[in-house]
């Protein structure tokens, strides 16, 4: 009977030690943010307890804090490109603009950084193909101005430029022509070809903006009236 007690009193002690589960329930908490209800009520040290969950909301407040902050930058960058974006549409970017004095044409080349002009003649079937594309392309790159024109009511560009074989695409950055697309034969020479394809085209050339960036001493420089830009080939229509 004696040795039984002695037992029943050693196990008694044990479970009556503020010790035994606090240091567990404590290191739980303090490691995870996720508590086991469970655990807590295993914790017979109340004080122990109050501290754990007074640390463990504070870090709930913490991160609750760097979310805010997150969610206040964010808003503002939102707010930052709205206002961009109703800017840009103020000025006519993300238009395709169809121009009928050559004047403004000059004027747009000269004053806008980049910009892509479409001589076509409405009577053209791949004009009508080129514009579809570079109406999506507007709409999707603000940053870059896409204009047209009748090659009739452009008789001095169409001179200066050499513009025999249309569709006649001239792309420029800061009033320099870098890119010139004429006809379909760079294209692959067919009538299905992707906007995904001129995209490229033109973002290579740094026509339109990139996440790579383009080195610009690869862009071929020609002014306006340059007219070393070789030969078409092509089967498109001669103008």
């Amino acid at each position: 009977m004696t040795c039984s007690a002695g037992a029943g009193s050693e196990k008694s002690s044990s479970h009556q030690n503020p010790n035994a589960n606090t240091n567990t329930s404590s290191t739980y908490i303090k490691s995870s943010r996720y508590v086991d209800d469970d655990t807590i009520d295993k914790d017979d040290d109340g004080d122990e307890a109050d501290l754990d969950d007074d640390e463990l909301f504070e870090e709930l407040e913490n991160d609750d804090y760097h979310m805010a902050s997150f969610r206040e930058q964010r808003i503002e960058e939102l707010k930052e490109e709205v206002a961009k974006r109703k800017m840009m549409m103020e000025s006519e970017s993300g238009l395709y603009k169809d121009i009928t004095d050559e004047k403004e044409v000059m004027d747009i080349t000269t004053k806008t950084k980049h910009c892509v002009v479409h001589f076509y003649h409405s009577d053209f079937r791949r004009c009508m193909i080129v514009d579809k594309h570079l109406e999506t392309l507007a709409k999707k790159h603000f940053k870059t101005k896409f204009v047209k024109i009748k090659v009739e009511n452009a008789p001095f560009l169409v001179e200066k430029l050499q513009v025999k074989i249309l569709p006649c695409v001239i792309s420029f950055v800061d009033g320099i022509a870098v890119d010139r697309l004429i006809g379909f034969e760079e294209l692959g020479n067919t009538d299905n070809f992707s906007t995904a394809m001129l995209e490229l085209r033109y973002k290579t050339a740094g026509v339109i903006e990139d996440d790579k960036k383009v080195d610009p001493s690869k862009l071929k420089k020609k002014s306006i009236f340059g007219r070393d830009y070789g030969t078409d080939e092509g089967t498109d229509d001669d103008y």
